[in-house]
């Protein structure tokens, strides 16, 4: 391998993993990669799913960061490492945790090294739906203009009603808790030595989508907001942040104690943070009014537009628009699905049940037994039920497993199957589940539309682009549009590179980036239109569906 190039690193902090991704500079082509499964996570450790809580110890990312970069470097050997000028990095959101003074998040401290409270709160824990709504109505009841560029509904995944929420439901977290800071601003904080969290840097990304940031009103909405709703917010908003940078800026270089540990010079400069499916869009190389659909336990739809095209529109019904989220110089939104794969890996848990019994629960032998086949499940289904006609009188299905994100959010929404009889069997059932999936896609893209602004077509990336050609197949023929599938393997760490290569001056802006570094697309699904027409028509039958489950679920 030559040692005559740059390379740089870019990191995936996903739900389940983390990815490191070692490529060159003047092409993105991959020298190594590595993933480290989140081991306390893996094991269920601080989750409550039948109460929607989902907690990370910080641990599991620390582990994790120092495992993916030392075996990307071991694989490429020591010549490369030396010529690493730059790490970029995504991570889940908003995905806060509580931190003290120093920017030490508090799971960190002995005293609450067990306290879920004290631990990262996943983005797609709903602990916070009380919290959420009480931001709803005291917006709309004082007046405010804070929620105009978070698409009009405060979610309860987001920043603001998960502290919210932890300060309620823990004194010894509320007490300790000096800053409320995003997954992807304390990680480049940590590789850069930090030691005084008033001086991290802050991403427009995360704050301007999650935690209602905007240069309208000079930073975030004032003390007065929060105070007014609960007194325990006092203080807060003088703890947070005013200013904002974009995830091509540089946060610092690696301290001295993390360029050791990894084996890296300390002159690597080290990204601004951003989440991890505005930095996966960069990965799939988004264009302006293309959607760019990161499909993987959920989905995040992001689209860019200029500023002068779209003038004074606030979008409403999605998760915000914000001036250099996604490519400095633009603006990105955002919409999404609460439950995507999740959906598929739910009918796949719940059809492998029975297997717990092959084997004892010591029973090396039985466990892999069962492993085997429940990785089989997915991909069988997926086989099978292209294979079947598309038909009208089908069963039919909302896809709010985890309730809605977009449009309108509202996590109290539940799905539903309907039109089941004694001969409905599994791959029916996915295929059901399949579209309605697809019919929540489609909803967004028209709510863009009805918006007025337009979407000429879609860009797939994420795990479900490479797994699943029906689904892909099928989204199309739902969308009626043609979606481009990307030939990364790994876009959000790819993306994150391209922030690191323009962090380092490899390249004057982050379009410069991508054109030299994208891997390009390696397939272009076409819609059917004799299956669009019946889909068509089930889609009308999903809208009305969807009224009365929403009346039944969540009346307002």
């Amino acid at each position: 391998m030559t040692t005559n190039e740059t390379y740089l690193i870019g990191l995936d902090f996903g739900t389940d993993s983390v990815r490191a991704l070692l490529v060159r500079g003047s092409d993105g082509a991959e020298a190594a990669t590595a993933v480290f499964a989140y081991p306390r996570w893996r094991d269920g450790l601080y989750c409550h799913a039948a109460a929607q809580q989902f907690r990370q110890h910080p641990l599991d990312h620390l582990e994790g960061l120092e495992y993916v970069i030392r075996a990307c470097l071991q694989q490429a050997g020591p010549a490369v490492a030396a010529q690493v000028k730059a790490i970029g990095l995504g991570a889940t959101g908003s995905s806060p945790l509580p931190v003290n003074r120093e920017g030490t998040p508090l799971a960190l401290l002995p005293a609450f090294a067990d306290n879920p409270n004290a631990m990262v709160v996943l983005w797609k824990d709903h602990t916070a739906i009380r919290e959420a709504a009480e931001i709803n109505a005291h917006a709309a009841r004082t007046g405010t203009p804070y929620l105009q560029y978070a698409g009009g509904i405060y979610s309860s995944e987001w920043f603001w009603a998960k502290l919210l929420h932890v300060l309620r439901d823990d004194a010894a977290v509320r007490e300790q808790t000096w800053s409320w800071v995003e997954h992807c601003d304390w990680l480049p904080f940590v590789l850069t030595g930090g030691n005084d969290v008033s001086q991290m840097k802050r991403s427009v990304c995360a704050a301007g989508h999650k935690a209602l940031w905007a240069a309208d009103w000079g930073g975030l909405p004032p003390a007065a907001f929060w105070e007014s709703l609960d007194p325990l917010l006092e203080g807060f908003s003088s703890r947070l942040y005013t200013n904002t940078c974009t995830a091509d800026q540089p946060a610092g270089t690696l301290s001295p104690a993390w360029a050791a540990k990894l084996g890296l010079p300390e002159s690597v400069i080290v990204t601004t943070g951003a989440l991890d499916a505005h930095v996966g869009a960069v990965g799939g190389q988004i264009e302006p009014y293309f959607l760019s659909k990161v499909m993987g336990t959920s989905t995040c739809d992001m689209l860019v537009a200029p500023a002068a095209a779209l003038g004074q529109k606030k979008i409403s019904g999605i998760c915000g628009q914000v001036p250099g989220s996604v490519i400095p110089g633009l603006v990105g939104m955002e919409a999404g699905q609460s439950a995507f794969g999740d959906t598929y890996a739910w009918l796949r848990n719940l059809l492998a049940w029975p297997l717990q019994w092959l084997g004892e629960d010591g029973d090396a032998a039985g466990q892999q037994l069962r492993a085997e086949l429940a990785a089989r499940i997915l991909p069988e289904l997926n086989r099978q039920a292209a294979l079947l006609p598309v038909h009208d009188d089908a069963p039919l299905a909302l896809d709010w497993l985890n309730g809605r994100r977009t449009p309108d959010a509202d996590p109290l929404l539940k799905a539903a199957i309907t039109g089941l009889t004694l001969g409905t069997d599994a791959v029916t059932v996915f295929r059901t589940l399949a579209e309605s999936t697809c019919f929540g896609a489609r909803k967004i893209v028209e709510r863009f539309a009805t918006e007025g602004v337009p979407v000429k077509g879609l860009i797939g990336v994420g795990g479900i682009v490479k797994k699943s050609p029906f689904i892909m197949q099928l989204l199309a023929d739902v969308l009626e549009m043609p979606i481009r599938a990307h030939a990364g393997e790994q876009t959000c760490a790819a993306g994150a590179a391209m922030f690191a290569a323009t962090a380092a001056g490899l390249y004057p802006n982050v379009e410069a980036a991508m054109h030299a570094m994208g891997q390009g697309f390696e397939r272009t699904y076409l819609p059917n239109g004799e299956r669009a027409a019946v889909y068509r028509r089930r889609y009308a039958q999903y809208e009305r569906l969807g009224y009365l489950a929403t009346a039944l679920y969540s009346p307002r």
